[in-house]
């Protein structure tokens, strides 16, 4: 077949030959007119049109015969996977120029550098580093700029980092020792690494002025890729100590599609490997500590290497004692006064309740406004706004309570003096029942009159007369009065607001002592 064409080709080449010494032949019998030169030229654009097409069309015969060369070899080797075949197919079409501009993609040989150039010649930016053989290792390393917002709704943060990739490309070896700078453009023209983030919700690259990126070829083949990536990253976290919790989040990378067989990631200096976050400053975090890890992420598909960066992050408790805890104790405070205030002062111990109360179910509201609402997460803000709710609604019920017994006391007083009184215009208090001539009639005597009446009864040998009916005397009714005084009154009802004075300061304190102990040391 080749030497078919190369015939076809010399017999081209032969009448092209004679075409061109007929025309030199008739030029110079007819002399050099401009009549002529325009058709010399006509003949010379044609010529071209027709070289292209021959061009063409060898191109497509060439592509053919690579397709079928490619099939040939599927069909050999059946074993092959379609990916591999692909890349094939791809490598031949390449090679055999096939594809124009292919090996160097939107770039030209004028556009490259003489180092470059020559290094790009034959490379096949599909195929990773040793294909043929063991995985490649890739080392990586990041520079954390900035950490812009954690969001407690969301559960997650966004970052700014400096990722930088290391790997050994042995096509791209060349003698001396500097290292290359190339054009961040240019990375379309080598194999780079498919790392991505999984927890990413969010993600760019930046490009001011152009793309945020960095490649930089070493003698012995090294390549050193560093890109700018701005991400939001999701982090899972435990919200019952809010806001003295301490979170822990993790930034990994994996490989999309390569495996375990065909790449290895690890860190370039173990926990050194990441610089920046000693450094930042945070609004209401704190970094206390970070650590690296090398794992492998398990999927249907196959096991992919994988890196994990661990930091741990406290919370800044300072922003909320002023923003919450210290407003919430002066209204448990506030609350406390009306134990001072008369129990005769009714609207103004009922204010200082009822707006203390308002207050602080608006400053639990406000509290919540940044928080997820999630039922699952009693969180400890939560916890100690419910203790100053209780105090504060204690008070206005312990004011209730005073009210109530003040009041029965004086009701019981009241009804102890009209008794009293009644008893007094009545003689002794004593209220006797006798039968007297009349059966129907009794009459009411006093202690003296009844004794005189009892000796009169016995010396004539008569039996003393029984009332009729039972006694219902003045002193039974004053008794059980004083009974129900006993256990439905308080004796002195201000001693209640007496000893609230005491009672509710000493638990408020007992309880937000058990309450920072248990949330900051346990």
């Amino acid at each position: 077949m080749r030497e078919e064409k190369e015939g076809r080709n010399r017999g081209r080449d032969f009448l092209l030959k004679q075409d061109i010494d007929g025309d030199k032949g008739r030029v110079a019998s007819t002399g050099n007119t401009p009549a002529l030169r325009e058709r010399e030229r006509e003949r010379e654009r044609e010529r071209e049109r027709k070289e292209r097409r021959r061009q063409k069309s060898g191109s497509r015969q060439q592509l053919g015969q690579t397709i079928h060369r490619g099939w040939s070899v599927a069909l050999e080797m059946s074993h092959i996977p379609v990916l591999t075949f692909v890349t094939l197919i791809l490598a031949l079409m390449q090679s055999e120029g096939v594809i124009p501009g292919a090996p160097y993609g939107d770039w030209s040989e004028s556009d490259l550098q003489p180092t470059i150039q020559k290094l790009m010649k034959g490379y096949n930016r599909y195929l990773r580093p040793n294909f043929n053989g063991g995985p490649v290792e890739i080392g990586m390393s990041l520079d954390i700029a900035s950490i812009d917002a954690i969001s407690e709704i969301n559960m997650d943060y966004t970052a700014t980092i400096f990722l930088r990739q290391r790997w050994r490309d042995s096509r791209l070896v060349f003698p001396g020792n500097e290292s290359v700078s190339v054009d961040g453009r240019l990375v379309s023209l080598l194999w780079i690494p498919d790392t991505f983030i999984p927890d990413s919700k969010r993600s760019f690259l930046h490009d001011v002025t152009v793309e945020n990126r960095l490649i930089r070829i070493f003698s012995n083949g090294t390549v050193l890729y560093a890109l700018r990536i701005t991400a939001t990253i999701a982090c899972n976290m435990d919200l019952t100590k809010y806001p003295m919790d301490r979170q822990v989040c993790t930034l990994q990378l994996e490989s999309w599609g390569y495996n375990l067989q065909d790449v290895m990631f690890y860190w370039t200096r173990g926990n050194d490997s990441v610089k920046g976050l000693e450094t930042l400053r945070l609004a209401q975090y704190s970094v206390e500590s970070h650590y690296t890890t090398v794992t492998q992420a398990i999927y249907e598909t196959g096991l992919y290497p994988k890196l994990v960066l661990h930091f741990a992050l406290r919370r800044n408790v300072l922003f909320f004692i002023l923003e919450t805890y210290v407003p919430s104790i002066l209204l448990v405070v506030l609350s406390w006064v009306s134990f001072w205030i008369s129990q005769s002062s009714v609207p103004a111990r009922t204010c200082i309740g009822v707006t203390t109360v308002l207050t602080m179910t608006t400053l639990m509201m406000g509290a919540r406004t940044s928080l997820p609402n999630a039922n699952c997460f009693i969180k400890a803000i939560d916890v100690y706004l419910g203790i100053c709710f209780t105090f504060i609604f204690g008070a206005l019920l312990e004011y209730a309570v005073a009210h109530f017994c003040t009041m029965q006391h004086q009701t019981i007083g009241h009804l102890q003096r009209d008794l009293q009184e009644f008893d007094e215009s009545s003689g002794n208090g004593a209220i006797h029942l006798v039968s007297s001539s009349h059966p129907s009639q009794l009459m009411e005597l006093d202690p003296t009159q009844q004794e005189e009446v009892d000796q009169s009864a016995g010396s004539e040998g008569e039996p003393v007369p029984r009332p009729q009916g039972k006694g219902c005397g003045l002193g039974s009714v004053k008794e059980a009065f004083r009974k129900a005084d006993a256990v439905f009154s308080v004796e002195n009802p201000h001693n209640i607001d007496r000893h609230a004075r005491t009672v509710f300061p000493l638990s408020f304190l007992i309880v937000n002592i058990l309450y920072w102990l248990y949330y900051l040391f346990h």
